[in-house]
């Protein structure tokens, strides 16, 4: 029997080959750990941890087909003992608390992976949790706030996509006096000065996409 046995079995699932290439060529030179597959969006990594029943799974978010937190929620359906790290480009409090609350294991930057990943690997496969410094403070620093309502994310989307407040109150059949009471309340609890820092806000911190 070989020492593979032993090793940390890992799928990385990202739409980016050059990231995948980055990856595998870190885990390649550790002795504990190794590739088993690997996945460009969501609907492949739940066909490869399915067929691999991979230790460690390695999720990006933004992907075509099935973003990673759709995925990674029907893979813990299925495998609740999934243990999971998510790999993102977004510092955003909301983008992370979406993926904690989905039961990732982990939450890294991207631009952190060599300083951090494979001790982030090893600390997850060994029953510990980990959030990158950055996050954890943007958690810290909104975990207080009321968040928004989906009405009110829907106004917003509304707002990003450049949308009159008669138009949104046309769009949702609401009042255009409702649409500027959601506004007011959305401007209160993002702190911002206007609709366009508020769309910058909520973009930055994951609330919205464009």
């Amino acid at each position: 029997m070989s020492d593979d046995s032993k090793k940390i079995r890992i799928l990385t699932v990202d739409d980016h080959p050059i990231l995948r290439q980055g990856i595998s060529a870190l885990i390649e030179d550790e002795s504990d750990m190794a590739l088993v597959a690997e996945a460009a969006n969501g609907l492949e990594a739940i066909q490869q941890f399915r067929a691999h029943r991979p230790d460690i799974t390695l999720m990006d978010l933004q992907m075509p087909e099935m973003n990673g937190l759709d995925a990674m929620i029907a893979i813990r359906g299925e495998f609740p003992d999934a243990r999971i790290i998510v790999l993102t480009t977004y510092t955003g409090d909301v983008q992370a608390m979406r993926a904690l609350q989905a039961g990732a294991r982990a939450y890294l930057l991207k631009n952190s992976l060599h300083k951090e990943l494979l001790d982030t690997i090893r600390a997850v496969h060994a029953g510990r949790k980990s959030i990158s410094p950055e996050v954890s403070f943007q958690l810290a620093e909104h975990v207080a706030e009321e968040a928004l309502s989906p009405a009110e994310v829907r106004v917003l989307s509304l707002i990003a996509e450049g949308n009159t407040n008669k138009e949104i109150a046309a769009s949702l059949s609401v009042t255009e006096d409702a649409v500027k009471g959601q506004v007011r309340n959305i401007l209160a609890k993002l702190g911002a000065n206007d609709r366009t820092q508020a769309v910058t806000i909520a973009i930055k911190r994951g609330i919205i996409e464009l």
